[in-house]
């Protein structure tokens, strides 16, 4: 299994949030410029984030991005599947209907043990293990 940009891109932009808010909300179009990302790209990847609760924003003057949780409680597991969904690592977990050998398939565990163990991994990974160092905030406000 190969991650999307979806979750390289977005693990990238909460990282960005994460070590510039210290100046209120962070803008997508900032993001972008230091990230050398798509504005339109990341506007929606921001959505899908908003809608798994880690990230709030402000409309108007001043508005922007933060994040809704503290950093050490957003793994970087939660963001793969708040982008990607539960991602297997072979087709045929995905659906009983791509393999026909699916009921005496000798390596179907394999993948499937090896899917949940890299999950089990990403889960271990926090934004704060990533950024180790400064002041995070949350909702503008830092902690």
């Amino acid at each position: 299994m190969r991650l999307t940009t979806r979750s390289r891109y977005g693990t990238r932009m909460m990282l960005d949030i994460a070590m510039h808010c210290d100046k209120g909300p962070v803008r997508i179009s900032d993001i972008a410029s230091r990230q050398g990302l798509s504005t339109k790209y990341l506007e929606k990847l921001i959505r899908e984030l908003k809608k798994a609760g880690f990230i709030s924003s402000k409309r108007g003057p001043g508005g922007g991005h933060t994040l809704s949780m503290i950093p050490k409680d957003i793994s970087i597991g939660a963001i793969v599947r708040s982008l990607e969904g539960e991602a297997a690592l072979v087709e045929c977990l995905e659906s009983d209907k791509l393999c026909q050998r699916i009921d005496d398939c000798p390596t179907r565990e394999v993948w499937i043990k090896a899917s949940k163990a890299m999950y089990a991994a990403l889960d271990e990974i926090s934004l704060a293990d990533i950024l180790k160092e400064g002041v995070f905030c949350i909702k503008s406000s830092p902690f």
